[in-house]
């Protein structure tokens, strides 16, 4: 079985910076297919942040444009999502999902992590 689990939350003033990070672990793993950050604030709906894609396509919320990258590295098995000139309002849970590949016939994985929660005070 293959897990995802986040890291790098955490408390930050406004103008702060986080590195995400969203690692992948068990069973044999090939490749990070794919990967998005979303987050969600109290009663608040789920928010896609950004996204990258197997083709290396990047897709980001107009209100994080600018401020986050994400990324991913096949060779840890991570997905990171950069984040730069934090407003209160990024205050959320945040989590990753993720497409994995698990062997070279092209099998794939497919799950959320726990979440990790990134605060913004002022």
């Amino acid at each position: 079985q293959v897990q995802l689990v986040e890291s790098g939350g955490g408390l930050v003033q406004p103008g702060g910076s986080l590195r995400l990070s969203c690692v992948a672990s068990g069973r044999s793993i090939i490749s990070i297919n794919e990967m998005s950050w979303y987050r969600q604030a109290p009663e608040k709906q789920r928010e896609l942040v950004a996204a990258i894609f197997r083709d290396g396509r990047t897709t980001y919320a107009d209100s994080v444009k600018g401020r986050f990258t994400i990324s991913t590295d096949n060779a840890k098995n991570a997905g990171y999502l950069q984040m730069n000139s934090l407003k209160v309002e990024d205050t959320a849970d945040y989590l990753c999902d993720a497409e994995v590949g698990i062997d070279n016939l092209g099998t794939t994985w497919y799950g959320w992590g726990q979440g990790t929660q990134v605060t913004v005070y002022g």
